[in-house]
């Protein structure tokens, strides 16, 4: 009975996954839209503010995390290389929650590490699982 209930909503939802997978990665494209964009326009800032959390090499650190977010952007959003920049995000993602969030709790209301590690697990999602049938990795892995 319940082998027969999962194979029902398997088949049924079975297209779905490509399109919830598309839809994960822009979201997710977005969220690192901002950040990597206030990075770029306030670097000396941002440096200050990295050094503060006790980041060392504050600035190269601002330049190879705004990089990777920009890049992130680009690449999650075509579908392209989604495994490969979903590691170094990963990174990012880590290094953000143990930095900045951990100390605030869980709760996003309190700047906790709830939406780092939503994109986090996303993130692992990508690197695991792939891009999806609508991504430029799905077509370049046919020819």
């Amino acid at each position: 009975m319940i082998n027969q209930i999962n194979n029902f909503f398997e088949k049924l939802l079975k297209n779905f996954g490509s399109a919830f997978l598309l839809f994960a990665r822009l979201v997710i494209a977005y969220g690192f839209f901002e950040p990597a964009l206030n990075k770029w326009n306030n670097i000396t800032d941002t440096a200050s503010w990295f050094e503060s959390l006790g980041i060392p090499l504050p600035l190269l650190n601002v330049y190879i995390s705004a990089s990777i977010e920009s890049l992130g952007v680009v690449l999650l959003a075509l579908g392209l290389l989604t495994r490969a920049i979903s590691l170094p995000l990963i990174v990012t993602m880590t290094v953000a929650i143990f930095t900045v969030h951990i100390g605030n709790g869980f709760s996003s209301g309190d700047n906790g590490f709830e939406i780092p590690l939503y994109f986090l697990l996303f993130l692992g999602f990508f690197a695991s699982f792939g891009a999806g049938k609508y991504s430029f990795d799905n077509y370049f892995s046919k020819k």
